[in-house]
């Protein structure tokens, strides 16, 4: 018993770890772990036609016809040939089976490129090329500089210093700024030794793969000792090697074991709203078949046993048929239950899904073919990588956005700044005063005078060059402390200096000193070397106060001449607070100035300084080294620390730095949001940077009443975080006042309080000031018929936001929790998600799609986004600055992300509204169609007889009414693209299901009924014992078969001519080209090929009869749907009808009056005082740089000491948010800020 237990619970830990020996290829083949190779393809060549048949016949429509095709081989049964099922369904199977091969084809190209990418892996001492999918778990292979990392790898040593490796790890988070990892010193020692690195057979004992990027445990044995490893030692796939010239590891987790392939989810198979809707309506379409089939059944029996048996010699029982009464109208009437369930197959005919398929197929190449979605920058256009989601296109109700790359560049630049007070940044003409708008027309400053400077570095204002050049000292001052205070590291390549930060905000700010012309030029652990004005200054360092997410400043102390100064930047909110009394002019005119900038959507930070008396420097030195050397509480000990120096400083001015949005976001995001689409930032930024973006983009506003932050990191703290954004809610919701139209009367500028980060933090209703221009509205009255807009939306009157934590998020995707969660998200305007992983993106979108049954749309433009665009019902990739993995995963692939707005208002809507038109047109003809067979049964005795000529049964929906339907879905368009994009509200029918739902089928289904009976008993009663002026007789059988059948077709012409609402000469060829093609096509079977219903068209168009009938039949069968159309666009018209009709009028006056059809401004500021503050940096690097250990050599000082500044690193530990500021400076309103009317109101029109 003991030993069991034994046995198990060493079974259990051998389970919950792996085993790796280095270089020992046999013993790691024992446990059969993953290799390197590689797999997101779905087929293989055996397995391809099975699979794919399989998945077609998922598709109930495959699977009936292939019923019915089995039952047209049985002669006894069928009156019509197996040909004219079986060559349409081996059609539709054949082309999808071609495009799913074809994607299927990229997915393996895209996947032999990366495995076959080349790595150097150490073969018995020396280096061998191998390639990627031939990397096996503990082999040991050497990364370059550049390079992409091909597994997840224990870092053993490398070139730099320490054993110190830099990576870049946006393709798993989205960042850009680097990161370090560090080797063991016992292994570092190998260097690059191959006959040392390929004897090294150290033991690995680690997790087993897991999805969890910023979590790694294990421990290495080696040399009879134990190493702990942990995140800090590990390259994950994905990461690239950034300013490290050489790297050794060793494979931990290579292939689909990889925490970047844990991450990435699987290929699903995606199907539309419309494919799901219409396999429900063919379940019904059966049901409705089978009932008519039974109904025929038991009235042929019925008839048989009354009647037909008395006529057997005219009309003898089949051979099969028993001649007992009874017994052969019973055997009869089964033959015929059969019998008409092929006759009336094409109330369904296969032809519809050829039709769709290849609608959607033209759709996709007039997406490849957009020339307003074409980059000129990058010479990239949209493409659309499916064939099967357009219409979805049309209905998108959920966008979930990456941040960096997707919404921004990824560009920092140093945009603007205040300095003593005063403005710079902003270019001023003149003549007239105002402030110009800075275009590529605008010429930048020229730095050339500085032989530092970088050609890329652009600024406008020259007012500051001026001050600089001429040495006024607060600027020069200002400059000084950007060139100083900072964690930089500076590199000589080739002669050039070059600069390695750890964000690209410092990196921003160093460089806008260094062509200023305050070079940093090189630091050792105890100095920091800069080029102010030509001339070299030397700095002590003394100290380095890092930077961390609960301080949100960093600060230096530096020694020159024997003066010590300590340099500080940081958020406003806490470099005001800790600033020296007095001063307040300049204080004043520099929070005005940081309101102005932080409105522009810029990323402010403070800077001040303090000069330091020795004596209480060595005093705080003193204290500073015992906190910092205690085991207890050390991080809270040296906060309070760093308190008492980060006091009583003077301000020297504000730094704006602009993280360039890709080209019109903010013009994007309103528009998709004017739509009625929920926009959702999946990022895995920190929340500052999310906060900041949000503003910039306009996701985030100031007429918010109020932006919510989740950010605790328990379970039950999470939980009081949301119930009590939830009771705010219902308060503001209840007691709030609104307007008539049901808008807000109040709103808060969106200021977020971080007074209590245990309970969430949030800020009351404030009333706000009402805008100060209104604009041109004409209606507010939005309803389409078949439903209120209103109808089932969460959405209440007063907007909020609601910005979650990734340690947060954790517990808000707990089955527990999820409820509330999205009681308070759904009733967010915009939410954004910080510090997620891949794998929680993902679970987010899986959230919506399950609880809320809505289309999700996933954009974004890195391998950490492939989750989530796999995941969403469309996904959508931007082949931009991160790969192309993003881009491979996706549905539809775009240049930029402002032209999603095209794609979502102009092509999906288009396509949605075009495949809506083809359903309803296709389902009415065709029941027109089919349901003549049903009434003729009642004259025919239920003989299954049918009315129309089998060659026109078998070509009716492919040649005579095909082509026109199909102009329709491929070029039809109630409106143009202009004013798809003008009135975006156009858009949300889509959300409902508007233009074609089950109401609408049972309509076009009850409107075919309708159009069956006029066209069978309207000639019927006509040709009933009729003659001709001649007297010849015209009730012949074939003669009205063949008048109804052309008048079908002529019905049908009327009814899509009806139905085009833009016509183009496409659609002129095949709606009138199809009824003449109608009667060439009659005269050539049946005078050529030898039909048996020759003579019978001809005789019938020659008698004024036929005329009559035909346009009494048409009348009759259109006028009752031009009346009814008529009545609820004059009387209830949509917005469409509206937009229409002022199309048309413009055309008639010949003039456009597009003044009134103002879009929101893509940029404007704000009037909230809100920070500005974002900074993408980690604690971490000060220590690295005061301890040596970053150094690549340490140069021989005469300084006497050092002080290293030590802080614990936790990225869970405190919360970032956007502050109100709190100082005693009283801020006022801009006067320069552009006011902007409700972007509400835009949309609704009243002619």
């Amino acid at each position: 018993m003991v030993r069991s237990s034994i046995r198990s619970s060493r079974t259990r830990s051998i389970d919950n770890q792996r085993r790796i020996h280095a270089n020992d290829r046999a013993f790691n083949a024992q446990f059969r772990y993953a290799n390197n190779y590689i797999k997101t393809s779905k087929y293989t060549i055996l397995t391809f036609l099975p699979l794919n048949l399989f998945e077609q016949f998922q598709r109930l429509a495959n699977f009936y016809f292939l019923c019915l095709l089995v039952l047209q081989m049985i002669p006894a049964i069928s009156s019509l040939t197996p040909v004219t099922t079986a060559l349409p369904l081996i059609g539709v199977l054949g082309l999808t089976a071609i495009k799913d091969a074809y994607d299927d084809f990229q997915r393996h190209m895209s996947d032999s490129h990366v495995n076959n990418r080349k790595s150097q892996a150490v073969r018995n001492g020396r280096l061998v090329q191998e390639r990627w999918s031939a990397v096996q778990v503990g082999d040991i292979i050497r990364m370059d500089n550049d390079q992409f990392v091909a597994a997840d790898i224990l870092l053993l040593t490398s070139s730099e210093p320490n054993g110190l490796c830099y990576i870049e790890t946006a393709e798993l988070d989205g960042e850009t700024n680097l990161k370090c990892r560090q080797c063991l010193p016992e292994t570092a020692e190998m260097g690059q030794n191959e006959a040392l690195i390929s004897e090294f057979d150290g033991e690995i004992i680690c997790e087993v793969p897991n999805n969890l990027l910023n979590k790694f445990e294990g421990q290495l044995m080696w040399k009879n000792k134990q190493y702990p490893l942990d995140n800090d030692k590990i390259l994950l796939r994905g990461c690239v090697i950034r300013n490290t010239h050489w790297c050794y590891g060793v494979v931990v987790f290579a292939g689909k074991d990889t925490k970047l392939m844990q991450n990435s989810g699987k290929t699903k198979f995606k199907r539309t709203s419309i494919d799901r809707l219409l396999n429900f309506l063919i379940i019904g379409i059966v049901f409705f078949l089978l009932s008519v089939c039974l109904f025929c059944m038991v009235a042929c029996g019925i008839w048989e046993s009354l009647v037909g048996q008395y006529f057997q010699t005219f009309l003898p029982w089949d051979t099969l048929v028993p001649s007992e009464p009874l017994g052969g109208a019973t055997i009869t009437a089964l033959l015929v239950f059969f019998s008409y369930a092929i006759v009336l197959n094409t109330v369904v005919p296969i032809s519809l899904y050829v039709s769709v398929e290849v609608i959607r197929f033209v759709q996709s190449f007039l997406i490849n073919w957009d020339e307003q979605m074409y980059s000129e920058k990058t010479g990239t256009s949209a493409k659309a990588r499916t064939t099967t989601l357009n219409e979805e296109l049309g209905q998108v109700e959920y966008i979930f956005s990456d941040k960096t790359g997707t919404l921004t560049q990824n560009i920092m630049t140093f945009n603007k700044c205040s300095i003593a007070g005063r403005s710079y940044g902003d270019v001023v003409d003149k003549q007239t005063g105002e402030v110009i708008e800075i275009t590529d027309e605008v010429d930048s400053l020229d730095f050339s005078f500085n032989p530092n400077y970088e050609p890329e570095f652009k600024f406008y204002d020259k007012t500051l060059l001026d001050a600089v050049q001429k040495n006024d000292p607060e600027c020069q001052n200002f400059f000084r402390l950007l060139a100083l205070c900072h964690t930089v590291m500076s590199d000589d390549r080739d002669g050039n200096l070059e600069y390695q930060a750890q964000s690209p905000d410092e990196a921003a700010l160093v460089s806008a000193a260094r062509n200023f012309g305050f070079v940093f030029k090189e630091r050792t652990p105890n100095s920091i070397t800069i080029e102010a004005i030509g001339r070299r200054e030397v700095y002590e360092l003394l100290c380095i106060l890092d930077f961390n997410n609960v301080r949100k400043r960093m600060s230096v102390i530096l020694r020159k001449d024997g003066q010590l100064r300590l340099y500080c930047k940081g958020a406003d909110n806490v470099i005001y607070e800790r600033l020296k009394p007095g001063n307040e002019e300049m204080k004043h005119k520099t929070q005005e100035h940081l309101n102005k900038f932080a409105g522009e959507g810029l990323r402010t930070l403070c800077c001040a300084y303090r000069d330091l008396d020795e004596v209480f420097f060595n005093n705080w030195k003193q204290r500073h080294q015992e906190a910092a050397l205690s085991l207890d509480g050390r991080d809270e000990l040296l906060d309070a620390i760093y308190e008492e120096i980060e006091r009583d400083m003077i301000l020297v001015g504000v730094t704006a730095i602009e993280d360039k949005l890709q080209d019109g976001v903010p013009q994007t995001i309103a528009n998709l949001m004017l739509a009625g689409m929920k926009i959702w930032v999946l990022t895995g930024d920190k929340q500052e940077t999310a906060i900041n973006v949000g503003y910039s983009c306009q996701l985030l506003t100031d007429e918010m009443v109020d932006v919510f932050i989740v950010d605790a990191s328990s379970y039950d703290e999470v939980q009081q975080q949301l119930l009590k954004f939830r009771d705010n809610i219902k308060i503001v919701n209840t007691f709030q006042p609104r307007t008539p139209e049901g808008n807000q009367l109040g709103a808060s500028n969106g200021v977020v309080d971080i007074s209590d980060h245990s309970i969430g933090t949030s800020t009351p209703p404030q009333p706000s000031h009402p805008p100060a221009v209104s604009v041109v509205t004409f209606s507010t009255n939005l309803m389409y018929r078949g439903g209120s807009l209103d109808g089932g939306m969460d959405e209440t009157s007063a907007e909020f936001a609601i910005v979650i934590n990734g340690h947060s998020l954790v517990h808000c995707l707990h089955p527990q929790l999820e409820r509330l969660f999205l009681d308070v998200v759904l009733q967010c305007k915009a939410v954004i998600c910080c510090r997620a992983t891949p794998l929680q993106k993902a679970l987010v979108v899986e959230l919506i799609k399950k609880n809320r049954h809505a289309v999700t749309l996933a954009i974004g433009d890195g391998a950490n986004d492939v989750s989530m665009i796999k995941a969403a019902h469309i996904g959508v990739g931007i082949s931009g600055e991160e790969g192309m993995q993003a881009v491979l995963a996706s549905d539809y692939s775009i240049a930029q992300f402002r032209f999603l707005e095209r794609l979502l208002l102009v092509h999906g809507r288009w396509s949605y509204y075009r495949m809506c038109n083809f359903l309803r047109y296709f389902f009415n003809k065709n029941f027109g169609f089919t349901l003549c067979h049903f009434w003729y049964a009642f004259f025919c005795g239920f003989s299954a007889q049918t009315v129309f000529d089998p060659m026109y049964i078998s070509v009716y929906n492919l040649f005579y009414t095909s082509l026109p339907v199909l102009a329709v879905g491929i070029f039809d368009q109630d409106v143009s693209d202009k004013n798809s994009i003008l009135y975006p509200q156009l858009y949300k029918p889509g959300h409902y299901n508007l233009f074609f739902n089950k109401k609408e089928f049972f309509r076009s289904a009850l409107q075919g009924c309708y159009i069956s009976l006029v066209l069978f008993f309207i000639p019927f009663g006509t040709y009933y014992d009729a003659l001709s002026p001649d007297g010849q007789v015209l009730s012949d059988y074939m003669l009205l078969c063949s008048a109804v059948a052309a008048i079908l077709v002529i019905i049908n012409t009327a009814q899509i001519a009806l139905d085009t609402s833009y016509w183009t000469v496409f659609n002129h060829i095949t709606t009138w080209g199809s009824l003449a093609f109608y009667f060439i096509m009659d005269y050539f079977y049946n005078y050529v090929m030898g039909g048996i219903y020759v003579g019978s068209l001809t005789k019938a168009i020659t008698e004024a009869t036929f005329w009559f009938t035909t346009v009494l039949t048409v009348t009759i069968s259109v006028v009752p749907v031009l009346a009814w159309r008529f009545y609820f666009t004059d009387v209830f018209p949509t917005l469409s009808d509206r937009v229409r009709l002022k199309q048309r009028m413009a055309q008639m006056r010949s003039r456009q009056s597009q003044d009134v059809l103002r879009t929101p401004s893509a940029r404007r500021a704000r009037r909230s005082i809100r920070s500005g503050y974002a900074f993408a940096h980690q604690e971490g690097f000060g220590r690295l740089i005061t301890s040596g250990k970053i150094m690549k050599k340490l140069p021989n000082t005469d300084f006497s000491f050092q002080l290293p500044g030590i802080g614990k690193f936790n990225i869970n530990s405190g919360t970032n948010q956007v502050s109100k500021n709190t100082g005693s400076v009283t801020p006022s309103q801009e006067s320069n800020s552009s006011a902007r009317a409700p972007i509400q109101d835009l949309d609704t029109i009243n002619l």
